[in-house]
């Protein structure tokens, strides 16, 4: 369960709260007083009704709309053309409709470098049939073919082979920094490539690999800003990624970006949209071993877990398993990130998901006796999360040893993702007050998150 401050995520209308720093109940109090001006006096300021138009889907009367309305200078024209929610002031939407072309791959990382790293929202723009959408077509794609520049300069072998030397080092360093330290730098690499392929001249062969680049990057910001909470500019940038895999044809990639935007929806509550995520990228591989399938499948069963689909979830860890097993050297860069440790540690998730949590934490131990605290992000998020399930069992002794070990970890690295889990943790903490030693620990958490 995420809080209030941390429930900017699906519903636009969580995304007004937030950037005013409303919670439900200042939001009531707003409408009622905005209604009063309206001529209704009577107007109860009620938590639980800003809460169902938030979280359950009813509308709102067309008195609280416009005093809502008029609270954020929104026009009655535009409420009355706009349906609820779609008049409440969130900015542009991400843009899913590009050419599934090298005209459009480009198009896509021109739009962007220009705008993601500005944005500043908290919650998914893309849901629901957006997402279906999005994962059918991509499966129905055949790769298409990048044709020279027109003009520009002369793109060679050499000026690619440096931008991809720096790839392994980017991913090194978000996964022991976290994405904030790192989302910019990102960004510039692939601004580069951008400019190059928007005008420079090259290769039929020197255009797939500066797609390929321009997938790897952006799906590489795209995951850097999903860490650091920027959840609309990461979608923004798997988009383009996903474009351009496209059209460099690699479906493998595009496999990886689709995986990615499965767990973004793990995360905010949309287990439904996930699996349709986790299967379209499954799917795409094609049936690939190794560490990449073993990866897609334990996404998929993420998925069924966090959807509360036990049996599917262990199909899918069978799956997972067999495909591990199969790991080699000629694995993809991206997928080394999947060792032992990170598998251990996704079937105790899946476990907490579906309420198991004695199976959790024997696999979460198991993941940190053999996951290296170098990846300190990773490790934090392991300890975070047996913390939870240690408290959870009736543990607290082991939670707090747990939790003091994690701190230096948080400190180190610069994680959104990370700091909600410790907020879970510290709501767990709150239960035990009269504790001196969880009183303690909780304040521990206080300066890392």
């Amino acid at each position: 369960m995420l809080t209030e401050g941390a429930g900017a995520c699906t519903h636009p209308l969580a995304f007004v709260r937030a950037q005013r720093g409303w919670s439900y109940q200042r939001l009531a109090r707003v409408v009622a007083r905005r209604a009063r001006d309206l001529g209704v006096a009577n107007m109860a300021a009620e938590r639980q009704k800003v809460w169902r138009w938030e979280h359950r889907g009813v509308v709102p009367d067309r008195v609280s709309q416009l005093a809502l309305a008029a609270e954020l200078g929104v026009s009655t024209d535009r409420v009355e053309s706009h349906p609820w929610p779609a008049w409440l002031p969130t900015g542009d939407v991400v843009r899913t409709d590009y050419p599934w072309s090298g005209v459009g791959s480009v198009t896509s990382m021109i739009d962007v470098v220009e705008d993601a790293l500005t944005d500043r929202r908290g919650f998914l723009t893309i849901t629901g049939t957006g997402v279906a959408t999005l994962a059918s077509e991509w499966l129905k794609l055949e790769p298409a073919h990048l044709t020279a520049a027109r003009d520009g300069g002369q793109v060679d072998a050499q000026i690619v082979n440096r931008i991809e030397h720096n790839i392994p080092g980017l991913r090194l360093m978000d996964d022991r920094l976290g994405g904030e330290s790192v989302r910019r730098l990102v960004d510039a690499e692939l601004g580069v490539v951008t400019e190059l392929l928007a005008r420079g001249s090259y290769t039929e062969e020197i255009g797939m690999r500066l797609q390929l680049l321009a997938a790897e990057l952006a799906r590489v910001a795209g995951w850097a800003s999903f860490d650091a909470g920027y959840h609309t500019s990461a979608q923004r940038y798997w988009i383009a990624a996903l474009h351009a895999a496209h059209a460099a044809g690699d479906r493998l990639i595009g496999a990886n970006i689709m995986k990615n935007m499965a767990l973004q929806c793990v995360d905010f509550a949309r287990p439904r949209e996930a699996v349709e995520l986790a299967n379209a990228a499954v799917a795409s591989a094609g049936g690939i071993s190794g560490r990449a399938g073993a990866m897609l499948q334990m996404r998929l069963a993420r998925a069924h877990a966090a959807l509360g689909e036990p049996t599917e979830c262990s199909r899918a860890l069978a799956r997972c398993e067999t495909a591990f097993e199969r790991a080699t050297p000629q694995d993809p860069a991206w997928a080394g990130i999947f060792d032992e440790g990170a598998y251990a540690a996704q079937i105790g998730i899946c476990y907490i998901d579906l309420g198991h949590l004695a199976h959790a934490d024997r696999w979460l131990e198991q993941a940190l006796e053999v996951h290296s605290a170098v990846r300190a992000r990773d490790h934090a998020t392991y300890l975070l999360r047996r913390a939870a399930v240690q408290i959870d069992l009736g543990n607290l002794d082991h939670g707090c040893a747990l939790v003091r070990e994690v701190v230096p970890l948080l400190e180190a690295t610069r994680s959104q993702r990370n700091g909600r889990r410790a907020e879970e943790v510290r709501r767990r903490l709150r239960r035990h007050a009269s504790d001196p030693q969880a009183r303690e620990v909780d304040q521990l958490l206080v300066r890392p998150t």
